[in-house]
């Protein structure tokens, strides 16, 4: 029971007090710039999500049954690399022939993913913290919902404020920073959960 409560506090501290976006400062990029629709944040956020939890389940095998035994683990951060390109290509051509309107939505943001800091970041925070295998998986999917949390709520807030009255020199991506600051700030409020 003592371990169930703590995988589930670990995959709460993932999405919450340890947000990729809020505070970690990591996948900045795509939140902010396709955070302008719910629908296709929302839709970035799953294909990151997908594109983390297999990265976590994939750059865990390479580097603990590969790189180690060959003694390359100077290497990890070029193969998490190319794991996470090679991915990436699957959830695109993926995306194009199931959801072709939301692979025109996402443009030029998904093939991105492939250098989005917060798929290479939960790949190398895995290996420094040395998490196993589950806890590997459940950093990188529940870290990824972090995300998709963190954008699916900016997007709403901007779509909110395109009806708002907002000073000329703020509109666009001013403003944007500043809700993002202030999320961040609302974020930290959860960092006593773990």
């Amino acid at each position: 029971m003592n371990e169930i409560l703590r995988i589930l506090l670990f995959m709460v501290s993932c999405v919450l007090s340890h947000n990729f976006i809020f505070s970690r400062f990591l996948g900045c990029c795509p939140f902010l710039g396709v955070s302008n629709k719910v629908g296709t944040a929302a839709g970035m956020g799953l294909a990151v999500t997908f594109v983390m939890g297999l990265a976590s389940l994939f750059t865990y095998v390479v580097y603990h049954f590969i790189l180690v035994p060959l003694q390359l683990t100077y290497l990890d951060t070029i193969s998490f690399i190319l794991v996470i390109a090679a991915l990436v290509q699957f959830v695109e051509t993926f995306l194009k022939k199931s959801s072709p309107s939301l692979y025109n939505a996402l443009g030029i943001y998904l093939p991105l993913i492939t250098t989005n800091c917060a798929v290479l970041g939960v790949a190398v925070l895995n290996v420094s913290e040395g998490y196993n295998l589950l806890y590997s998986v459940l950093n990188g999917v529940f870290g990824a919902l972090g995300f998709l949390l963190a954008i699916v709520l900016m997007a709403g807030v901007r779509e909110r404020l395109e009806l708002a009255d907002i000073p000329k020199c703020l509109r666009g991506f001013p403003i944007g920073l500043i809700i993002a600051g202030l999320m961040s700030v609302a974020f930290m409020g959860f960092l006593g959960l773990a």
